[in-house]
């Protein structure tokens, strides 16, 4: 659901509940009006009664079928009312109802003391002879009476009580409520969920446009680079017929001018990195170039000398010092050689050259390469077939990969003590569908390990064996002699990435070490 959705369903669900309280609000307001309209034409229509005519109780007792048809005649414009003649205890003496009603029947007086108490009262619900139950009963007023002769003891001798029947909803009713409320109470609901709607629509444009405008921004950085994100970020400020940024002074445009100044940022700081790395890059790779060949002249010196003093005893010290001086030249030149093949595989121009090969055969060619220099160290260089039936064969750039085994094999053989072993292994593997779906295509890979039983990496070397020039003081010797620069597995990280594969490390102190390549299968 989106935030757009979220705000117009929010307004939309506001303008129709506050329409419905509205209505509801009016319905109880027009019922209570009625209510207390009736209750104050009641009151007075009892107090012109009783100022006009005196002494009803004496007049009923005198007359009692004329008294009933005498309040009947006070009724002849209320069809909705009704009168009754009560005693001062509530029974009923007189009634103008057609209904005959129990000769026990008393009406409750608390609303009838209520009715004509000093407090005013908006209206008074009180017993309805003709509809008794247990609902609120009806609108009533009440007017005190007394006797001819008052005794000090009973000065109310009886009141007249007068109940507004609640009206029938006749048809001439329910037009008369459809003229007066019902089309005014429509329209009012259509102009409110109008006004809901075009604040709906205009709340909605005003708030979403800008942070739409944003996210495209953000995800145009996300997929294209912070300089294709520049150049939409600028298309965002300057096009004419969209939300102007620049000269918005809310919110929105804080945040706008905020992302703008970061993105300006990023781009210079990204294109000062970029052309530094450009600069490393090419640096190191015209320093390893113009290194190599002195290097070797060098060595090539040096060995021309250690072979001339070979055969003079009186040259013992100084093969000596040639033997330091060319051993140092040599790990130089080595160290040159993989700076320079560092920065290559770094360059972004740089492409594979794969081919379809199987990697168990590839690493047979690289045990033999070995076998000579593990078996004069007394170290057993094997290579296994694969552990199961699944092919090994991947898209391999021959060159790349055996260097990438080279220099793991390479580094066993530094670590591996006479009498122990190193085992070059290719499995195929199968991997379960995409985040534990069953139903996705499984993915299926090469896994290519070198394991020694060497003296092991302490756990703390673990997470940087593959940084750049980091050495593990504690198995490696230092950079001056015969040991790693802390190139070697750098390398191999790189050459697998650019196979789309991944290259981790198991290993315990004492117990040996495994590096394993991770390829896809071809």
């Amino acid at each position: 659901m989106s935030v757009r959705f979220k705000i117009a369903l929010t307004i939309f669900i506001t303008g129709t509940l506050t329409a419905l309280g509205v209505i509801a609000t009016v319905l109880f307001a027009f019922q209570r009006f009625e209510h207390e309209t009736a209750y104050y034409r009641a009151n007075a229509f009892l107090k012109r009664v009783g100022s006009t005519y005196n002494g009803m109780l004496d007049m009923q007792q005198r007359h009692p079928e004329e008294f009933v048809t005498f309040l009947r005649s006070l009724l002849f414009f209320e069809p909705n009312s009704q009168l009754y003649l009560l005693r001062a205890d509530g029974s009923v003496i007189v009634s103008t109802s057609a209904m005959t009603l129990p000769a026990d029947y008393k009406v409750a007086l608390q609303p009838v003391l209520q009715a004509m108490g000093p407090t005013p009262m908006p209206y008074v619900m009180g017993d309805d002879p003709e509809r008794p139950g247990p609902d609120d009963g009806a609108i009533i007023a009440a007017l005190p009476l007394t006797s001819a002769v008052i005794r000090p003891d009973q000065p109310i001798a009886g009141y007249l009580y007068l109940v507004c029947q609640k009206p029938i909803a006749s048809e001439g009713r329910l037009e008369a409520f459809r003229s007066t409320f019902a089309r005014p109470a429509l329209a009012s609901i259509l102009a409110v969920v109008a006004l809901a709607t075009l604040l709906t629509a205009w709340i909605t444009a005003t708030v979403t446009r800008p942070l739409r405008r944003l996210t495209e921004a953000v995800a145009t950085v996300q997929r294209e680079g912070l300089t294709a994100g520049a150049a939409s970020e600028t298309a965002l400020i300057h096009a004419p017929d969209r939300f102007e940024f620049s000269s918005a002074r809310d919110e929105f445009g804080q945040l706008a001018s905020g992302f703008r100044a970061m993105l300006m940022t990023l781009r210079t700081q990204w294109e000062a990195l970029r052309r530094l790395d450009h600069f490393r890059r090419e640096g190191v790779s015209n320093l390893s170039h113009d290194l190599r060949s002195p290097l070797t002249a060098t060595a090539a010196c040096l060995e021309t000398l250690d072979a001339r003093w070979a055969a003079d005893p009186a040259r013992t010290n100084d093969r000596q010092l040639v033997e330091v001086a060319l051993r140092n030249t040599r790990n130089a030149a080595r160290l040159v050689q993989s700076l320079g093949d560092l920065a290559q595989l770094d360059e972004p121009e740089f492409k594979l050259h794969p081919e379809l090969l199987d990697a168990a055969e590839l690493l047979d060619d690289i045990a033999l390469r070995f076998a000579a220099r593990a078996e004069k160290q007394g170290v057993v260089l094997v290579a296994e077939p694969a552990a199961n039936d699944l092919p090994t064969f991947a898209a391999l750039d021959i060159e790349l990969f055996e260097r990438a085994v080279a220099n793991l094999v390479d580094n066993a053989l530094k670590f591996c003590p006479a009498g122990g072993r190193i085992t070059l292994a290719a499995r195929g593997c199968v991997d379960p569908g995409s985040h534990g779906n069953d139903s996705a295509p499984a993915r299926r890979r090469v896994e290519v390990s070198v394991s020694d039983s060497g003296p092991g990496i302490p756990a703390a070397d673990l997470a940087h064996l593959f940084d750049r020039f980091y050495q593990s003081r504690q198995s490696v010797e230092p950079a001056s002699s015969e040991g790693g620069k802390g190139l070697g597995l750098a390398i191999v990280k790189r050459i697998a990435e650019l196979h789309g594969g991944t290259v981790s490390v198991a290993s315990e102190p004492g117990q040996g070490t495994t590096v394993t390549l991770s390829l896809p299968a071809g």
